[in-house]
């Protein structure tokens, strides 16, 4: 399930797990996450207007535990970091 924010230049960001979209099976929710981790996982953030991607490593139940602003926050982090 895809979780969207928009950011402070109206940019909607459509954020999903890694590897979420081929099925609900353990070994798909094990390929996104982070190797050498026991609850980070890979999230791929697509904005609309054909920006970059950003991928992103958030913590277990990011799509529930993670504010907007707190997903805002790493996106920015992480496209600095680039």
């Amino acid at each position: 399930m895809p979780r969207e924010v928009t950011d402070a230049d109206g940019i909607t960001w459509s954020c999903v797990q890694a590897y979420a979209g081929l099925s609900d099976e353990p070994e798909n929710r094990e390929a996104a996450q982070v190797k050498g981790t026991s609850d980070a996982y890979w999230v791929v953030c697509t904005p609309d207007g054909g920006a970059k991607s950003v991928r992103l490593q958030l913590e277990g139940e990011w799509e529930k535990s993670y504010s907007d602003e707190e997903l805002l926050e790493a996106l920015e982090a992480e496209q600095q970091s680039d």
